[in-house]
């Protein structure tokens, strides 16, 4: 297993909540069990946001708003990256030099903020890289 820090993104938290999806369930909670308890795994503000949202409207079986209220208060326990002005502007400029949406840019410099190595997203492209940080698919 590495010690290489990971920045996850809103979809590895959202498969470990997904029943409907019991592969990728037991991939996401087992990256959750091995690295999240250990800190190799790095969140931001923008990703506990998102995570809400979709565990508790957009999922076959929602959680409650007190359940995904926990949720977040777990996950905030991880290493997190706070969004800010200085994170908004490098992003808008990775959105237009590197091509990618303003959202993945805005997960993709707080990975680099951190001294990420690995980015695990099912939504972005496998085995980019950009700069130190490599995209994993861990559900491919």
């Amino acid at each position: 297993m590495s010690d290489k820090r990971k920045f996850a993104d809103t979809n590895v938290l959202v498969y470990a909540f997904d029943s409907s999806e019991p592969k990728k369930q037991k991939i996401a909670q087992n990256l959750l069990k091995n690295d999240g308890s250990k800190g190799r795994i790095v969140l931001s503000t923008q990703v506990l946001q998102e995570f809400f949202v979709v565990i508790t409207r957009k999922l076959p079986k929602p959680l409650s708003v007190d359940d995904a209220y926990k949720a977040v208060s777990n996950f905030a326990e991880y290493p997190l990256v706070q969004v800010d002005k200085f994170l908004i502007l490098r992003a808008i400029k990775r959105s237009s030099s590197d091509n990618v949406s303003f959202w993945d840019a805005l997960i993709i410099e707080a990975a680099l903020q951190t001294d990420c190595e690995i980015l695990l997203s099912e939504d972005m492209q496998t085995g980019r890289k950009i700069d130190q940080l490599t995209i994993e698919n861990p559900f491919s």
